[in-house]
């Protein structure tokens, strides 16, 4: 598998910035017009990539009032999953748009594919990668079938097991794609922290040899900002125009003031966490002046015994270092010297 692959231009990867990708979901309320503003806001705030699903209630379920199809805890506690998805789906004849309107203002176009005929829809749209969601980590065929169109894949793995994350892996590199990037996931809504378990995504990381990132569906900006600590190089979140407007996902998602606020908070966290290095930052070169160091504290005359009376570790740091210091006592200044004059090498005799 690759470490890192390109994406319209842009590298997702180790090495990369964090590719963020706000994710739309539902959050346009069934209007055409907000799922615009919400592209447009996604690009303000300064997302990567806009993120849509597309499905059908009848692709992803059926209709059946069996209690097996009822909703039973959580947010959607009530809820008929074919209802549910019929309410949240965003209708395949605003796709197009979608993408274009996207592209037109440079952010990506993402869509999350559930079924054969989403992804045949996909390809008609040209669309430059995938995504593949935690619920359908376990689907193999649909994997496979995504793979097979070789290109890159976003898949997030909420609830699968190590081995269910293994044939899932297997199944893209199985078609000769090399293109995957994993997400941790939390597959509540919202997910609670004591939940996120983020301490995996190095595991995963070094277990599959991928990139690996975050789908965050926990409140706030904590987890992402975790998250990208440990290596995370893609985040995943979802965004609304406002809470007030009530959607299926709205509950957990960011307003756009908020949304900006983490891309800012990671880009920030990206530039603390630097790269490995044991030498003092341009900023810090200044201050090494002022570290420790032997300097004469009593006027001595040539001849005279380095005590620890006449000697002493202050600051600044002209003198010797400080680990001489044994060393030197006992010895004799070779000249006079004055009380505040930084111990050399010069006047030890």
């Amino acid at each position: 598998m690759n470490k890192s692959f390109n994406i319209k231009g842009r590298e997702v990867g180790e090495n990369a910035p964090c590719y963020i990708i706000a994710e739309m979901s539902a959050n346009h309320g069934g209007d055409k017009d907000k799922a615009i503003e919400i592209i447009h806001e996604a690009k303000r705030v300064g997302a990567d990539c806009i993120k849509i699903q597309t499905y059908t209630a009848d692709t992803l379920t059926i209709p059946c009032d069996n209690d097996y199809f009822q909703i039973h805890a959580g947010t959607w506690k009530g809820e008929n999953l074919h209802a549910l998805y019929q309410k949240a789906y965003t209708p395949w004849e605003w796709q197009a748009e979608l993408k274009e309107e996207a592209e037109k203002i440079g952010l990506a176009f993402l869509s999350t594919a559930y079924d054969s005929s989403s992804v045949d829809f996909l390809e008609e749209l040209k669309v430059d990668f995938y995504k593949i969601a935690s619920f359908e980590a376990v689907d193999i065929p649909l994997i496979r079938y995504i793979a097979s169109k070789h290109k890159p894949i976003i898949m997030s793995v909420g609830m699968a097991s190590l081995g269910e994350i293994e044939d899932a892996v297997s199944a893209v590199s199985g078609e000769g794609n090399e293109d995957l990037c994993l997400l941790k996931c939390s597959s509540a809504y919202p997910a609670i922290p004591e939940e996120m378990n983020l301490k995996t995504i190095t595991n995963m990381r070094e277990t599959f040899d991928v990139p690996v990132g975050l789908s965050d569906h926990s409140l706030g900006s904590l987890s992402a900002l975790i998250a990208v600590s440990l290596g995370a190089c893609v985040v995943e979140k979802h965004i609304c125009l406002s809470r007030e407007f009530v959607t299926p996902d709205s509950s957990f998602s960011m307003e756009p003031a908020e949304f900006k606020q983490m891309i800012d908070d990671i880009h920030a966290a990206e530039k603390a966490l630097g790269k490995i290095s044991y030498a003092p930052s341009e900023g810090e070169v200044s201050s090494t002046r002022f570290r420790k160091s032997i300097f004469i504290v009593e006027d001595m005359e040539a001849g005279d015994v380095f005590t620890p009376e006449n000697l002493r570790i202050i600051r600044p740091s002209d003198g010797l270092p400080p680990k001489l210091l044994d060393a030197i006592l006992g010895k004799r200044v070779s000249k006079r010297a004055e009380r505040g004059t930084p111990l050399t090498w010069e006047l030890i005799g």
